[in-house]
């Protein structure tokens, strides 16, 4: 497993194979350091995009943040009112559908633990929709690049779409960093994709606290956690803040722009071969065919949704 992590940190291997390979050693068994790579998944995809801070202008995250501003509402307002629908229709146990809701409108894995813990969400109920998740994320990874191209959208349309539609980080930049219409060493998808993400990520915690208090009368419910909130979105904003305003860090950030992409690709890259490698057969079995469908069919809404709002206002 090691040389194999090793391997994901050369300029030749891809978010895509990395997530392979990784749910290949996942399958045959040969995962090492099961609890570790968990940790370090995290750690990676959080310094990753904390790296990608560098490389962004502030005024450009601002402008890119206020101004989707009306469309995150939007979109992650109605993916919990028909994620609320599907549960019902599918019968989908409450909590399950409530993590599947919020972790498809806002980031995944992440809005999953948070919401999670707000609810008192048992280790299956979370274990259920992070599988149903982790499955989507890993189709998105392939999917998504060869969709936008079929539709020749631009790097910038692109970005958004995949921010929006797809649930996790880390697989909205493997997919993002794939993504190339002219310029094979374009960042524009990625750092589009990064900021769309990043500013629905920053509901967690509101959508937490209202899951909370929907759940105020089972006698079930628990407080938010700070320790949720993903932090290293503050370090993100404090990164493009200084790569802007502190002169020394502007010019640090202009001179070891090559080392800096480059380490944040590869993190994410190793990332994606660790979260692959966590992958189970009981966890795949453990989701369900009615978790499973209303994940599909509620990804499949947001995704087609988002898409045409993007091709009809983006160019």
């Amino acid at each position: 497993m090691i040389p194999l992590a090793a391997a994901c940190l050369t300029p030749w291997a891809t978010p895509a194979i990395s997530l392979a390979v990784g749910i290949v050693v996942a399958l045959l068994g040969l995962t090492a350091f099961e609890a570790e790579a968990k940790v370090w998944s995290r750690r990676l995809i959080q310094t990753s995009v904390v790296l990608l801070g560098l490389r962004l202008p502030f005024d450009k995250l601002v402008q890119t943040g206020l101004g989707g501003l009306a469309f995150a509402a939007g979109t992650i307002l109605g993916a919990l009112a028909l994620g609320w629908l599907l549960g019902r229709l599918l019968r989908v146990e409450g909590k399950v559908a409530t993590l599947l809701s919020s972790g498809t409108a806002i980031c995944g894995g992440s809005a999953i633990g948070a919401v999670g813990a707000s609810i008192a969400a048992t280790s299956s109920q979370m274990a259920v929709a992070m599988g149903t998740v982790f499955l989507l994320n890993g189709a998105a990874l392939y999917l998504f690049p060869v969709l936008g191209h079929a539709l020749h959208l631009s790097e910038t349309q692109f970005g958004t779409w995949a921010g929006v539609a797809i649930h996790d980080v880390s697989s909205v930049v493997g997919a993002a960093r794939s993504y190339h219409t002219l310029d094979p060493l374009s960042t524009v998808a990625v750092e589009t994709a990064t900021v769309v993400k990043l500013s629905r990520v920053i509901w967690i915690f509101p959508i937490a606290l209202g899951a909370a208090w929907l759940w105020r009368g089972t006698g079930e419910q628990a407080k938010p956690s700070p320790t949720r909130f993903p932090w290293f979105i503050v370090g993100f904003i404090a990164a493009s803040a200084a790569r802007t305003f502190v002169p020394i860090v502007t010019d640090l950030s202009v001179q070891y722009a090559a080392a800096i992409a480059y380490a944040a690709t590869a993190g994410m890259t190793l990332a994606l071969f660790l979260i692959g490698a966590g992958l189970s057969v009981k966890a795949i079995k453990g989701v369900g065919w009615r978790a499973l469908v209303m994940g599909v069919v509620l990804w499949a809404c947001l995704a087609g949704a988002s898409l045409a709002v993007v091709m009809g206002t983006m160019e």
